[in-house]
């Protein structure tokens, strides 16, 4: 992240990717009034954003998907490939199946459809510089029917999604756990309480018909999640 000043808190540096102007400078605004992050250029297309990266290594573009010269999945996919320090959070009209997983191949750590509101921006903003992803309700819950058609593995029939039924929030928890999160990290990660965690997992272990974390985790990383 960006150096601090003075012993304050680190700034996230932001770079904007999007061909709308008043998208663009709405966004620049917003974030700008957050003392912990600074947007530290504008890109009016995905080549734009490419060549800002190499330029100002910001710590996270937040990344249209529909634009010019080079669409938000390649410039992700240039992103991720040439600049891995660099996280990219999505933020785009589109929440479907295809759009989603195009993204999430690329390299994406986040995905927002641009309805969400300044504090959930903000949020996944900080969640995906602090090395985590990060989803909206609704794209977490057609990532949850993505990975029904991913089989979990030769040693086991059991497919994940609709069949067991994980809700956008038990997949959230399922990805923390994952990534070697323990309970009050996901519960200060998610802004819930320590109890509602250990109900989600207990949920989630039901569901998998698993009886411990390390099973749980072992299904998680078979399926894909935690990196």
């Amino acid at each position: 992240m960006g150096g601090a000043n003075d012993g304050a808190a680190e700034v996230i540096t932001v770079v904007v990717a999007d061909d709308q102007t008043i998208v663009r400078e709405g966004l620049t605004t917003v974030l700008s009034l957050l003392p912990d992050i600074e947007v530290v250029g504008e890109a009016r297309d995905g080549a734009e954003a490419v060549e800002l990266v190499a330029r100002c290594a910001p710590d996270v573009v937040l990344m249209d998907l529909r634009m010019p010269v080079l669409d938000g999945v390649a410039a992700t996919a240039a992103i991720a490939a040439d600049h891995p320090g660099t996280a990219v959070l999505v933020l785009t009209t589109y929440a479907d199946d295809e759009s989603i997983a195009g993204a999430l191949r690329a390299g994406a750590r986040g995905y927002l459809t641009k309805d969400a509101g300044r504090r959930e921006i903000a949020t996944a903003v900080r969640s995906v510089a602090g090395g985590q992803s990060t989803f909206a309700a609704e794209v977490g819950q057609r990532l949850v029917a993505a990975l029904a058609a991913q089989t979990v593995g030769p040693s086991s029939p059991r497919r994940s999604g609709p069949e067991i039924g994980l809700s956008a929030r038990e997949l959230e928890v399922l990805t923390l756990m994952a990534k070697g999160h323990n309970n009050s990290e996901i519960a200060k990660e998610l802004f819930i309480g320590i109890s509602t965690v250990k109900t989600h997992i207990g949920s989630l272990f039901a569901k998998l018909q698993v009886r411990d974390r390390a099973k749980a985790i072992a299904y998680a990383h078979r399926i894909g999640l935690g990196g």
